[in-house]
């Protein structure tokens, strides 16, 4: 089944997916995720020294968490941090480096501001689908998993709680939230690996 709305709107515990309401009002405080995946129509185009043709819609994934007006000091630090690991993130991407590389830069700093790192959810590859392989959870090894070689386009996007990791689905069968009802927060870039870095296709 598609997901029914063209924007995922996911409030305070939700952390990915949530389905927007018309009778939702955000409220001071709320700490509210905005994801979408897009796809772009075939066409050419170069990115560098690389040049692309497709027939077929290619996609992009991005995604923010943003505060309503004044949030708690926890949730200040949630939204920071999991901006800056997805930046330690990307920062990884490189070739010869592996995802495990990306994984352990993105875990490493979240763990350093003592949030929960989602274990059930990852970051993938992306471009004629979505989500494409590999799977770049937000925990992992250095130098270990798949070699990022010239040309890959991966979606990095860490996933925080300020409590557990844990998550469980809603009956929408969309919306994941955590468990312990703790606030979380998501961000997210689609990359695309030229001339030995990362190259962000999502910038706004």
């Amino acid at each position: 089944v598609p997901y029914p709305a063209s924007l995922c709107v996911s409030v305070n515990d939700e952390v990915v997916h949530a389905i927007p309401r018309s009778d939702r009002i955000l409220q001071e405080g709320d700490v509210v995720g905005l994801d979408i995946g897009m796809a772009w129509p075939s066409q050419e185009f170069r990115i560098k020294n690389l040049e692309f043709r497709n027939s077929r819609s290619m996609f992009t994934d991005m995604a923010v968490t943003v505060g309503v007006g004044k949030v708690s000091s926890g949730a200040e630090r949630l939204i920071r941090a999991t901006k800056e690991a997805l930046d330690n993130g990307i920062r990884a991407v490189k070739l010869g480096a592996h995802v495990g590389d990306i994984s352990f830069s993105i875990q490493e700093h979240l763990e350093k501001y003592k949030l929960g790192i989602i274990r059930d959810l990852a970051g993938h590859g992306v471009g004629y689908a979505v989500h494409e392989e590999p799977l770049i959870p937000n925990f992992g090894k250095p130098g270990t998993g798949p070699e990022l070689k010239e040309g890959m386009v991966l979606a990095i996007e860490p996933m925080a709680t300020l409590g557990d990791w844990r998550l469980k689905l809603d009956d929408d069968e969309w919306t994941f939230r955590t468990k312990d009802a703790s606030l979380a927060a998501h961000f997210e870039h689609t990359v695309a690996i030229v001339d030995n870095r990362s190259e962000i296709l999502t910038l706004c």
